[in-house]
């Protein structure tokens, strides 16, 4: 037997590993306490990621005007003597067929496209590889950052500004993976490295070989330096890879990653700021500058925010984090500080549009929430509002008055958004009218972020205190639809499987068995024929009044400033309220049956 004595100096190193890992991790977790309970950490937290959507949804508005005008400016190659206008309106008349045909559907529309793709890049490379050999193959110094470095040296405050301006030869690449998340990540990987970035490599080092021996062709140096013979072709599938760029980052701007989705209004809203952006702007040059500096300000804040994801999501320590996110934060604040010297030349658009959006945003979220801790006050549960006595006879509670509430025949469903005890509508009504309906079920929403929820996992009931009262939760997707005509029979089937599931299973009339196991199931079978005659009446109740009559019953909610509110809040206020009145709210809809819809108004002071 082999007995192997392990070195003390050997252990001894393992135990200080162990400990300085403990340690690590130890002094990792109280940093991450300390940012999770900062209240100045969760501000800055909510703005970074408003400005970062923000910044997504301008590059909505430039990617594809900048791609489109960009492609079609082509035609200059092509045609020298052809005017501005006749560019900007090709331009614009490509964007308009391109939102139009979003309502056909987007995955029909990938299919179509994806072979655009693959033939562009491939385009490119062949591109690269002539200019390569027959021009200079010494442009692949350019993989040397020592060079990189060696220039900005050299060229100092210059240098630095001209970082600005070799941004489009890489965010261009962005728009590839706007509309990434549909795809998965083993399909990603081997597509990009396999195929995508080696393309791309070849046809900016193939540009860059031209432009090294005709240095007049830097004004347009794609359609300068493709082979003879070629231009047209070139032209061709410029302009299809460009509708397939503006494709990616219009489906990203309203997608969710676990699935695609179609927005009208974003749709067209997105076509009208997108034409009248390449109208105004009607070069690549001033666009390209507002356009680099919205693609670094994205890159910058998926960043931090990745880095926040790794250290609050995925639980690693942040002092593993830091490094990396220092090192990539300082390369992408070095672009985006270059491209902010941009501003006077076009840049401005991106930071005033997205300025101007994340304040609305943060505005909507700030009344939002002073809302729901309004709406919180008056949530409690149904024993808060109404007691019933040993006969059945429901009334208020005392801090109420005790006055009795009345019964009327049929079902009444109460709407609440997403609440989590007694909707609001509920209290107002049986406080204002002292009534209630036969059968009542509280109808609570629960969006998810998922294309669609099965239907055995999206219903859930409960019975509440009151009789004949239930609480019915939906967990539904984007992709769901809820509230259709025939919402009612959908919210009577699931209460009924709710009561038939909750009655005992001990089947009426069982024969057999034992002996001495006759008394025991004999008092078994009573007990069980109580609770379905229990269970029986229930459900009879609840046919009765969905045959009767069915009541959707909503809240009308109105709101308004509290007299003692500082100036600036007010303000704000004012502002977010008029907001929300001039905005068509999530109950509106639902377009529940107009006969069958009740509304109950109520004033809330925020």
């Amino acid at each position: 037997m082999n007995i192997t004595h392990r070195d003390p100096r050997e252990a001894s190193l393992v135990q200080m590993k162990r400990y300085l890992s403990g340690d690590l991790e130890s002094a990792g977790q109280k940093v991450r306490q300390r940012l999770e309970s900062s209240r100045f950490a969760r501000g800055l937290l909510k703005v970074i990621g408003v400005l970062a959507v923000t910044m997504v949804l301008a590059d909505g508005l430039l990617t594809p005007a900048q791609s489109v005008l960009g492609a079609v400016q082509g035609i200059e190659v092509v045609q020298p003597s052809i005017s501005k206008g006749t560019v900007i309106g090709v331009t614009d008349a490509i964007l308009i067929v391109l939102f139009f045909i979003q309502p056909l559907g987007i995955t029909k529309l990938s299919f179509a496209f994806s072979p655009i793709v693959i033939i562009w890049l491939g385009f490119n490379a062949a591109t690269g590889i002539y200019n390569l050999a027959k021009y200079d193959a010494g442009v692949f110094q350019a993989f040397n950052p020592g060079l990189a470095f060696e220039f900005l040296i050299r060229n100092k405050t210059h240098g630095w500004r001209m970082l600005g301006g070799t941004l489009l030869a890489f965010t261009g690449v962005e728009a590839l993976f706007a509309d990434l998340g549909a795809f998965s990540r083993r399909a990603i990987q081997v597509s990009w490295l396999c195929y995508t970035f080696p393309c791309l490599l070849l046809a900016y080092i193939g540009q860059a070989a031209y432009i090294s021996v005709h240095p007049e062709a830097y004004s347009n140096p794609f359609f300068n330096s493709v082979p003879p013979g070629t231009i047209y072709p070139a032209l061709i599938i410029a302009i299809l890879a460009a509708i397939v760029a503006s494709q990616a980052i219009i489906t990203a701007t309203f997608q969710i990653f676990h699935g695609q989705l179609f927005i009208p209004v974003a749709n067209w809203l997105l076509m009208i700021g997108t034409i009248l952006i390449a109208s105004i702007y009607n070069n690549t040059t001033s666009l390209g500058n507002a356009y680099g500096v919205c693609v670094m300000f994205v890159t910058f804040f998926d960043t931090c925010m990745v880095s926040l994801a790794a250290m609050f999501v995925w639980r690693i320590t942040p002092y593993l984090v830091f490094l990396p996110w220092l090192t990539v934060v300082c390369l992408d604040g070095t672009y985006l500080s270059s491209a902010l010297t941009k501003v006077p030349q076009g840049a401005w658009f991106t930071i005033t549009l997205a300025a101007i959006l994340a304040m609305l945003f943060l505005l909507w979220r700030y009344g939002k929430e002073q809302q729901w801790f309004a709406e919180a006050e008056d949530r409690f549960p149904t024993s808060h509002f109404i007691v019933s006595s040993p006969d059945g006879q429901m009334s208020l509670s005392k801090r109420y008055d005790d006055l009795p509430v009345s019964v009327n025949r049929g079902l009444g469903i109460f709407f609440d958004k997403a609440g989590e005890t007694t909707p609001i509508v509920f209290s107002q009504f049986v406080l204002k009218l002292n009534s209630l309906p036969e059968v009542i079920v509280f109808f609570h929403l629960r969006p998810l972020e998922q294309p669609s929820v099965a239907t055995e996992n999206r219903f859930t009931v409960s019975r509440l205190a009151i009789p004949n009262c239930y609480r019915l939760v939906v967990r539904y997707g984007y992709n769901d639809e809820i509230i259709t005509p025939d919402l009612a029979s959908v919210i009577v089937d699931q209460v009924r499987k709710y009561l038939m599931s909750s009655s005992p299973s001990v089947p009426l009339g069982e024969e057999g068995g034992e002996k001495d196991s006759v008394a025991r199931g004999s008092s078994m079978a009573e007990g069980s024929r109580d609770a379905h005659a229990f269970v029986g009446t229930e459900i009879a109740h609840l046919e009765a009044a969905y045959s009767h009559k069915v009541l959707y019953i909503v809240g009308k909610e109105q709101m308004k400033i509290k007299p003692d509110t500082a100036l600036v809040r007010k303000s704000l206020l004012h502002v977010f309220l008029w907001i929300r009145d001039n905005t068509r709210n999530k109950m509106a809809n639902l377009r529940l049956p107009t006969d069958k819809l009740i509304e109950v108004g109520f004033l809330k002071e925020i």
